[in-house]
């Protein structure tokens, strides 16, 4: 990860732990590099984060993928507590205190993973940036606690309070309909901070037209019309996104376009620098992308950088591709094989990112009772088909090959697809994939091989998977803004 942000003029997204993202950012940048950061991070150990895929009959029920990881819970928090005490004292000893008493030890775990998180992105940010914390009732009075120490309490500057419609609810208590948003300058009396309007009310807007028909002497206050509006309040009537939003993007906490747009045009200009360490889908990307902002996104899960990846190129075009780099992920085959061979856990995350980067597929979290590594879908003629995918790390055989046909001819697979690198292929190899045969012959003129030998090195050289044309696809897409390509293409003056 060492010389990760010398390129200052890239936007960047990381896959990996934002801790180690954010010690090397304040190594590189002492002084504070941002001047906006959005974070909504998971709200307590207990959730869980998936990404819902397409319904197909691998093991009787929908297939869903573990995506987002819980990870609080499993910290080791005691250490992280150390390190905390070599940074603030203060703070140590408020988690050492919630720690002796009767909060839960994944609540601690949870509140020492992000305390430690939080103090480095208030050394990141400059003197006049600002920090959104995001967040539910479960946590945000420690949290609150938390950022106060941090940031001091002077500098808090709100309780942004997220209101919203929502038919869900307990029927012996009040249904919840607001997230807290809790915003915080680096420095007070430096923060940059643009005041945002919002309509007048209908009631409001009559009165004031009929202030100016009234008797001289009367006592009014406030009586002309600002064409702005009426000056935004810290309470925000958005829209919940629905299942059925244009949107969403299959992915449970995915918040809307219009609150992050809302934050980022308060508290930063064009050109500034706006981060998410949390990023899950990418909306602050996105939106920061749109406002004509420079950004840094980072998620621990692989499936969220391929996510925002594409979800940019679907909103803005290909050549947005153009404008970041991705760090974290082999950038070639020397890389792909330390990744293999060397790394600690390497194995399975080379997998990961074979099956679900660089092919678009779904991990198979039950490979030792299924026998196959991944898997992806395709629709052919209206129907849902299903290809399993094989992936060796290091030695590669014909038999381990025959033993993948088997498996895929027993789960009913339509066409399978077996990953080693080049130097691993024999001429056996090639035979045997050849005397698979053929995916249903003929499909508008075009046949595609029934056992496909892909290697890394074509994988990592835009080799696809031969396949049928899908009218579906196993993630939902962004929707293209045409708005945005023809600034770019006619910036205002």
């Amino acid at each position: 990860m060492k010389n990760f942000v010398k390129n200052t003029k890239m936007n960047k997204l990381y896959f990996g732990d934002n801790l180690d993202i954010l010690k090397e950012l304040n190594k590189e940048y002492p002084k504070g590099l941002i001047d906006l950061i959005y974070i909504d991070p998971p709200f307590n150990s207990k959730r869980n984060y998936n990404m819902l895929f397409e319904d197909i009959d691998l093991v009787g029920v929908k297939a869903q993928k573990q995506a987002f990881s819980d990870t609080w819970s499993n910290v080791s928090y005691m250490d992280t507590l150390k390190e905390i005490a070599n940074l603030n004292q203060n703070l140590y000893q408020l988690l050492k205190t919630l720690d002796n008493i009767s909060t839960s030890k994944s609540g601690i775990s949870y509140l020492t993973t992000m305390a430690i998180r939080i103090w480095y992105m208030h050394e990141l940010l400059k003197d006049t940036g600002s920090f959104y914390l995001h967040c539910d009732p479960t946590m945000s009075h420690y949290l609150k606690m938390i950022c106060d120490f941090i940031f001091g309490e002077k500098n808090f500057k709100n309780e942004i309070i997220w209101h919203y419609r929502r038919w869900t609810g307990n029927a012996k208590a009040f249904m919840k309909m607001h997230d807290i948003i809790l915003f915080y300058g680096k420095n007070a009396k430096k923060i940059k901070f643009n005041v945002q309007y919002t309509d007048y009310t209908e009631k409001s807007l009559k009165r004031k037209q009929n202030y100016h028909t009234r008797i001289k002497g009367d006592d009014v206050f406030e009586t002309s019309i600002d064409e702005r509006g009426v000056k935004e309040n810290d309470v925000w009537n958005i829209q919940y996104l629905n299942p059925a939003a244009k949107e969403r993007l299959g992915y449970p906490t995915q918040k809307p376009e219009e609150l992050l747009e809302k934050i980022i045009l308060a508290s930063s200009k064009k050109g500034d620098l706006v981060a998410d360490f949390f990023c899950g889908c990418g909306t602050t990307i996105a939106v920061a992308e749109k406002l004509s902002r420079k950004w840094i996104g980072a998620d621990i899960s692989h499936i969220a950088v391929k996510l925002i990846s594409d979800r940019l190129t679907s909103k803005y075009g290909k050549g947005v591709r153009k404008k970041f780099e991705i760090f974290g992920f082999p950038k070639d085959i020397k890389s792909a094989k330390m990744l293999a061979e060397e790394t600690k856990g390497g194995r399975f995350k080379f997998e990961a990112w074979i099956i679900e980067v660089m092919l678009h597929g779904i991990l198979n979290e039950s490979k030792n009772q299924m026998g196959y590594d991944g898997y992806f879908t395709f629709d052919f003629n209206g129907d849902l088909q299903k290809g399993l995918i094989e992936v060796k790390s290091g030695k590669a055989t014909p038999t381990m090959l025959n033993h993948f046909i088997k498996t895929l001819e027993d789960k009913n697979g339509d066409i399978g697809i077996f990953v080693c690198f080049e130097e691993q292929v024999t001429k056996n190899m090639k035979i045997i994939e050849k005397q698979g045969g053929y995916y249903k012959g003929e499909y508008f003129g075009t046949v595609y091989p029934k056992i496909q030998i892909l290697t890394v090195e074509e994988i990592m050289n835009g080799t696809e998977i031969k396949k049928p044309v899908s009218i579906k696809t196993d993630y939902k897409k962004a929707q293209a803004d045409d708005a945005y390509k023809q600034e770019k293409l006619n910036p205002p003056n």
